[in-house]
């Protein structure tokens, strides 16, 4: 029995240095950077943070160009078609819902769309919840009392998907901004 333990407790400590020593290698495959120059140059135009739009990026898709959710959203960051009509008569392109499967016309309304986020609400939870949940479910949790004190900044999110949404592309933002130096 104390063999066993003992090469236990040396596999541990092996693995445990081994991940320290490789902690970004590692942490770099799990939090990549594909479409870099694509993500970059969208969050530059649309005035945001490229490892918030690279976080948004891999919470929603995992980098999946093609992935679909249970709702319909499509693409990279996963915009839903009655959201991609609305930003269509922002830039007055014509695209169609398909489109959304090509990684630039996806970053680029992620980036656009984040960055009309953040000009209605300013702070990255009120932006986040707004991607997950929408405007009007934002705006209407910022006038109640029971989830915004203040008015423009929401205490709780009553919505727990949404709550554990923010949270993880925040938690995906902050391995972003550690990792790499945009």
């Amino acid at each position: 029995m104390k063999k066993i333990l003992k090469k236990i407790i040396t596999a541990v400590v092996i693995v445990l240095i081994v991940s320290a020593v490789l902690k970004n290698p590692v942490l770099r495959l799990i939090y990549p950077d594909k479409y870099k120059d694509e993500v970059i140059a969208a969050a530059d135009e649309y005035g945001i943070d490229p490892a918030m739009l690279f976080a948004v990026i891999k919470t929603e898709s995992g980098f999946d160009p093609d992935a679909v959710s249970y709702l319909g959203a499509r693409g990279l960051t996963q915009i839903t078609e009655d959201t991609f009509d609305w930003l269509l008569t922002k830039t007055g392109e014509s695209y169609t819902f398909d489109d959304l499967f090509d990684s630039s016309v996806s970053i680029k309304y992620g980036a656009l769309f984040l960055g009309m986020l953040t000009e209605e609400f300013g702070t990255d939870r009120e932006v986040l919840s707004a991607y997950h949940a929408g405007r009007g479910s934002v705006n209407s949790w910022l006038k109640n009392p029971e989830y915004s004190s203040d008015g423009k900044t929401l205490d709780s999110i009553p919505i727990r998907d949404t709550g554990h949404y923010v949270y993880k592309v925040a938690k995906a933002k902050a391995v972003y901004d550690k990792l790499y130096d945009y």
